[in-house]
């Protein structure tokens, strides 16, 4: 299975379990462990059997202030939160969750976003999930959550968990070994659950004269982003795992552990 296996969740978008994807040598990644959504801005604790079930026990949040404070997370009972803002440095200039908020202005939108900028600033952004000392902070702390041994269930999660969480999970199987293609798939599944998940603010939008090319740079999961982040990543450092070190400061024991928890042999 190349990729993650949708949770159909009531209350919570986009949710997926990267347990069961293809690794090297008939490997695969433990279920359960390893978690992906859209913010859970709506999730009801009271009720939602599916979500309950995960047993979710760390919630990694990797928006920017912004957001956070105008949807707010609603944390399962018993899990705790950490908060892991990956544009925090790119202030003003970091647009994942921004370009969404911009499809409800189509006027100003076709003006400063047009001609090909909505894609551009996307690819920037990704290059920037590489290099940034905010998105290296980031991912850092969410690669050693996982690593945690007896940690549980780690959900990470960002506005519309494509952007900041796909390139998170591609991290993540780079690292347990798992091929670029395999990686790609994983990346591009999740681009049906977001364009259900914003038809509404789509179809507001054209209605009100928006340019479809921007909106479908701005919801769509392209092949172009996460090849923006690689590329940056190959040049930079050569390979996930240099780069886990170098850029990441993460020690060899933290990877093995990363390893040992997600990884299920043949």
């Amino acid at each position: 299975m190349q990729h993650s296996h949708i949770v159909d969740s009531a209350t919570v978008a986009n949710l997926r379990d990267l347990g069961g994807i293809d690794l090297p040598g008939g490997a695969r990644v433990r279920s359960g462990l390893a978690l992906r959504s859209g913010q859970l801005d709506r999730l009801d604790p009271a009720g939602d059997p599916m979500f309950d079930a995960l047993g979710v026990r760390t919630v990694i949040d990797l928006r920017s202030g912004p957001d956070r404070a105008a949807h707010p997370d609603r944390v399962p009972r018993g899990a705790h939160l950490l908060v892991a803002d990956v544009l925090a440095d790119r202030a003003g200039h970091g647009v994942t969750a921004a370009l969404i908020a911009a499809l409800d202005d189509p006027a100003t939108a076709n003006r400063t976003l047009g001609r090909g900028r909505a894609a551009l600033a996307l690819r920037e952004d990704y290059r920037a999930f590489v290099t940034s000392t905010a998105a290296r902070q980031a991912y850092k702390q969410l690669l050693t959550a996982l690593a945690h041994q007896g940690g549980g269930p780690v959900l990470f999660h960002c506005t519309a968990g494509k952007d900041r969480t796909g390139w998170g999970a591609s991290l993540i199987l780079l690292l347990l070994g798992a091929d670029e293609e395999t990686v790609r798939t994983e990346y591009l599944s999740v681009d049906p659950a977001v364009h259900i998940r914003y038809a509404p603010l789509l179809e507001r939008f054209l209605s009100g004269g928006g340019d479809p090319e921007i909106a479908d740079a701005i919801l769509s999961v392209r092949a172009e982003y996460l090849a923006a982040a690689l590329d940056t990543l190959a040049d930079h450092w050569g390979d996930p795992e240099s780069y886990a070190r170098a850029a990441l400061g993460l020690k060899d024991e933290t990877l093995d552990s990363l390893r040992n928890r997600l990884v299920q042999a043949s």
